[in-house]
C-alpha cells in the first residue's frame, strides 16, 4: 500500500484537476450537462484513480489503476481539444492545460514502470 498524498503524480493531477475546473466554470451554462461535466469528471477522474490504487492491497492491482488514470489523462486531452475547437477556451488555456497533462501522462507512465519493475522483481 503507497500513500497516495506523498505521491508527486497525485499532487500534481490535482492542480490540474483544479485549473480544469476553474476553466470549466467559465463555459456557457448551456454546457454544464455536456462537455464541462464531461471534462470535469475525466480531470477529478486521474487522481481519484490513483489514490485508489495506492490503496489497494497489490502492486499488480495499482498498475491497474495508473492505466485507468493514464487513460482518463488521455481523455481529457481529447476533451480540451474539443473544447478548443468549440472556441470554450482560448489557445493560452489550452497550451498550459495541455503541457500540465503531457507532464502527468510521462509521470503516470514513468511512475507505472517502477511499481512494474518493483512487482517483478518481488516475485
Amino acid at each position: 500500500m503507497h500513500n497516495f498524498r506523498e505521491l508527486k503524480v497525485w499532487q500534481r493531477s490535482m492542480e490540474v484537476a483544479k485549473a480544469v475546473y476553474e476553466t470549466t466554470a467559465k463555459f456557457p451554462a448551456n454546457e454544464r450537462y455536456g462537455l464541462t461535466s464531461q471534462i470535469n469528471r475525466s480531470a477529478v477522474s486521474i487522481p481519484s484513480n490513483i489514490a485508489e490504487g495506492a490503496g489497494r492491497n497489490s502492486d499488480k492491482e495499482f498498475i491497474q489503476f495508473l492505466s485507468i488514470a493514464l487513460g482518463s489523462a488521455f481523455e481529457l486531452e481529447t476533451q480540451l481539444i474539443l473544447a478548443k475547437s468549440f472556441g470554450l477556451i482560448n489557445i493560452d488555456q489550452f497550451d498550459l492545460l495541455q503541457n500540465q497533462l503531457e507532464q502527468i501522462q510521462k509521470m503516470i507512465n514513468s511512475f507505472k514502470i517502477v511499481v512494474q519493475k518493483n512487482l517483478k522483481s518481488n516475485i
